[in-house]
């Protein structure tokens, strides 16, 4: 076991951690919406207005602090009046995107509002830019927000909902440099600038409005937005980046089935987004150094090919303790870099990509990356500590083995969360918190074989189970084995 050093300073504190960086998405696509999160009012499945009980309670459990509907690609051929009023009325389309399957559009505007308030989160529209038209997007902010006597309020009225939505954030188009609507950034700016002139504040109601950002490493996308798109014109800007094993998209391989060079592959490419938060963040500070918009990763995760058997447009697929990882690298990422980024969007919720949830009927099971999500839950609202790490490189990789993130809550507990990348190597970290006279400390962890995974008959085959650190007088040591999350607590 190799013995390394860790210190976390309370006296050093650093940013506020949104706990929107634990957010999620969910798009019509594949069984996402329908069979995942919503079944109808007249399933068999218990269900609240047709949303899954068990479905909501698991994200209630994690503290879901947002989610963001409808797409994705979807959201830029969506047009919401297709969705609103009596369900035998509404009308059906084609899934261009994800699978050429009809959509009914059962589940629309009411329906999303209804899920994020049984959920408690805050709802997150991504509005149609690409297809779309201005005055359809200004329609439906007068239609979720407004409170007033005005057409887009009444028939909200009409549709059985007397008193507006809040509505805080709200994306002006999605992935415009592709899907939607293969844009210049300089065509691109122009039309945001014009749509989010129409898209006002209705009845106390305060748009945070977001910017379609780049496409991973296109930094000249950056540049062209924050020069011409003002912080007063948007709050945020977007940023999307997949972990796919050797950047290869035409044979990304699969969720369960990897070699050992597969896995660190995974690792090396989803360590890339170091360089994107750093590289953005320079621009955007040159430009926005009072930081008044903030970076929004609102699609990111492992994208691998699909299961066997199933729709190529739904993009199913499994989740294992590789996925874990993934997972963990992220969001201690995301918290060390929670000066600029306050949002971050796990692609996707249920059914679809690095869920943290899969369905079968009435089944339902916990992924380990919604564990991960447990784990590192009490992040949300904290303050960033500096931590570091007396770390080694992964033999012929060019990241660390240890990841790893502090923070401290408003009640003074200091957490600590920790994931070992190696599959081999088993560490024991003598941890230093500086200052601090340690009351008590507890733990939880997530271990297993890089492969292992939930599935139906076997739902709890990976999950966190507690875990004992040492204390000899504040001075704390904790083994951490190969392949592993620890999430830390310590009162003081």
């Amino acid at each position: 076991m190799k013995k390394i050093r860790m210190i976390v300073n309370p006296l050093d504190r650093k940013s506020h951690i949104n706990k929107e960086i634990y957010g999620h998405f969910s798009e019509h696509l594949g069984r996402c919406i329908y069979n995942g999160i919503y079944v109808g009012e007249d399933s068999s499945i218990p269900n609240t207005c047709g949303i899954r009980n068990d479905v909501i309670e698991a994200f209630k459990k994690i503290n879901m602090p947002v989610l963001r509907w409808p797409g994705g690609c979807f959201a830029d051929t969506y047009h919401w009046k297709d969705a609103i009023g009596d369900k035998i009325d509404r009308k059906k389309m084609i899934n261009v995107h994800w699978g050429g399957v009809t959509e009914d559009n059962s589940f629309g505007t009411h329906e999303f509002f209804k899920l994020c308030e049984l959920v408690g989160c805050e709802p997150y529209i991504a509005g149609n830019l690409g297809s779309g038209t201005v005055q359809e997007l200004a329609e439906w902010v007068e239609y979720m927000t407004s409170d007033d006597i005005s057409p887009m309020a009444d028939l909200r009225r009409a549709n059985g909902q007397k008193k507006a939505w809040k509505l805080k954030y709200l994306g002006i188009g999605n992935e415009n440099w592709g899907c939607g609507g293969n844009m210049s950034p300089e065509y691109y700016s122009d039309e945001y600038r014009r749509y989010q002139s129409f898209c006002r504040d209705y009845s106390g109601n305060q748009l945070f409005k977001i910017a379609c950002g780049p496409n991973a490493f296109d930094y000249n996308w950056t540049e062209v937005i924050m020069k011409k798109i003002t912080p007063w014109h948007m709050k945020g800007i977007s940023l999307h980046f997949y972990t796919v094993p050797y950047a290869n998209w035409e044979h990304k391989g699969f969720a369960t089935v990897f070699s050992d060079e597969d896995y660190y592959a995974t690792l090396s490419e989803t360590h890339r987004m170091e360089e994107l938060l750093t590289r953005h963040s320079e621009i955007m500070n040159r430009y926005d150094p009072e930081h008044k918009v903030g970076l929004i990763v609102d699609e990111w995760g492992c994208w691998f090919d699909v299961e066997e058997g199933t729709n190529p447009g739904f993009l199913y697929q499994q989740n294992t303790m590789r996925d874990a990882i993934v997972a963990a690298i992220n969001l201690n990422m995301f918290n060390q870099h929670s000066d600029r980024v306050i949002m971050a969007n796990l692609a996707q919720v249920v059914n679809v990509l690095q869920a943290v949830i899969l369905t079968e009927g009435e089944e339902m099971i916990l992924t380990p990356t919604y564990h991960v999500f447990d784990l590192y839950k009490e992040h949300q609202e904290s303050t960033l500590l500096y931590s570091y790490v007396e770390n080694e490189k992964i033999e012929g990789q060019y990241y660390d083995a240890i990841s790893h993130s502090a923070s401290v809550d408003k009640d003074g507990k200091i957490h600590i969360t920790l994931s070992n990348c190696s599959l081999t190597e088993n560490y024991e970290i003598d941890l230093g918190i500086i200052d601090t006279d340690v009351k008590s400390v507890s733990a939880r962890i997530l271990t297993g074989d890089a492969h292992d995974y939930n599935d139906f008959g076997e739902v709890e085959k990976v999950k966190p189970t507690e875990y004992e650190v040492k204390n000899d007088n504040g001075r704390l040591t904790v083994a951490v084995p190969p392949c592993s999350v620890i999430a830390i607590e310590v009162v003081s």
